[in-house]
């Protein structure tokens, strides 16, 4: 995920909190509690004190949290002629998402029951192509799709009551709960972005954000490590130049980031996570995954977990040449799940069992990312 901020003044990248998207994420940990289990015991009780009005409102509309995270959530970032800044309360950003343009409205709104393609540039699309995909997404987003389509004014309406009526059952005691240390992680990197810099307060939003300059350095971009693929600027002056970064409290492991042509981008990144003892790449994962779906290295490892082997002991075992077992061992290395030490003249090779330990909590993280 690519987003450009070549031009862009360092005063034009901000940290705010944003009611309107904590809320978003709290809906998604409610409908989707196995992506985040540390927040087990509050979506447990959440969802039982819920009215059942609520909870079947909440269910007509959750493909907006559930699947993914809808642009809607962060309308500040999509106003034209707006400066990307959040509102201060839950009101203000409701204030902002009326605020939307009717077409912009829509297309978000759409993005999760008929989109053909995020990236597409436009409005949303045709009546007949999006009920028709819509269909396909199933029955509930195939009525959202009608409603949106017939009356678009009275679902924009219906979903402030819907996330008004969430304040007052939950949210408002939740925020008052979270806000302070979202501020106070603003606060943080604002000052961090001030004294340090962009690449160091790129690395405290997290491992996964990272500052590249061409080597003229004439382009700048940040890198955010994803499976999703995404391009965007943060030079539209459309919506006001610059990138908006959001902390939530709910949102790992997730880590968003809003890249819609024409809108402001955002960086939704979560704060006080679990510190991981070195978060996985992308790149990383997938090397590793490669490296063990061969039977010969998987055999290898078998042995390589229990002590350390010389690469001549290894191709004794398994009746193979050492140039065969050192390609295999070379593999493995580079995919970090090997360490090597020297004991006179001989090298030996062990499993590094806690790099791949963390192979399935490292694949769950970064699908989730």
């Amino acid at each position: 995920m690519i987003i450009d901020i070549t031009g862009v003044p360092p005063e034009r990248i901000v940290f705010e909190p944003s009611p309107l998207a904590e809320l978003g994420v709290a809906l998604h940990a409610l409908a989707e509690p196995g992506h985040h289990p540390g927040l087990h015991g509050w979506a447990t009780a959440t969802a039982a004190a819920l009215k059942p009005d609520l909870a079947d409102r909440l269910h007509e509309a959750d493909f907006l949290w559930t699947t993914a995270f809808s642009d809607i959530l962060m309308p500040y970032a999509g106003i034209r002629g707006g400066d990307g800044r959040t509102g201060a309360t839950l009101a203000e950003e409701l204030d902002l998402l009326d605020r939307l343009d009717e077409d912009r409205f829509v297309a978000a709104a759409l993005e999760f029951t008929c989109s053909e393609q995020y990236a597409a540039a436009g409005g949303p699309p045709r009546p007949g192509r999006a009920l028709e995909l819509a269909a396909s997404r199933g029955p509930r987003q195939l009525d959202f799709t009608r409603r949106m389509l017939a009356d678009p004014a009275g679902v924009r309406a219906w979903l402030r009551r819907l996330f008004e009526d969430c304040d007052r059952a939950f949210f408002a005691d939740t925020w008052r709960r979270v806000a302070p240390g979202l501020a106070a992680d603003a606060r943080h990197k604002t000052e961090l972005l001030r004294r340090k810099g962009l690449p160091e307060t790129l690395r405290a939003v997290s491992p996964a954000v990272a500052l590249e300059v061409s080597q003229d350095g004439a382009r700048q971009r940040i890198e955010v490590d994803k499976l999703a693929n995404g391009r965007t600027s943060a030079a539209d002056p459309a919506v006001g130049a610059g990138v908006t970064f959001v902390p939530t409290s709910f949102g790992w492991p997730h880590l968003m980031v809003l890249h819609a042509p024409g809108w402001r981008p955002v960086v939704h990144y979560p704060v006080g996570a679990p510190e991981l003892p070195s978060p996985a790449s992308v790149e990383l994962l997938q090397r590793r995954m490669d490296a063990l779906a061969h039977p010969m290295r998987m055999r290898l490892c078998r042995h390589l977990a229990r002590s350390a082997y010389t690469t001549g002991e290894l191709a004794e075992t398994y009746g193979i040449t050492p140039p065969e077992v050192s390609r295999h061992l070379a593999v493995l290395k580079k995919a970090s799940l090997i360490t090597t030490r020297r004991r006179g003249r001989y090298v030996l090779h062990q499993l590094d069992v806690a790099a791949v330990a963390r192979i399935g909590s490292d694949f769950l993280e970064t699908v989730l990312r």
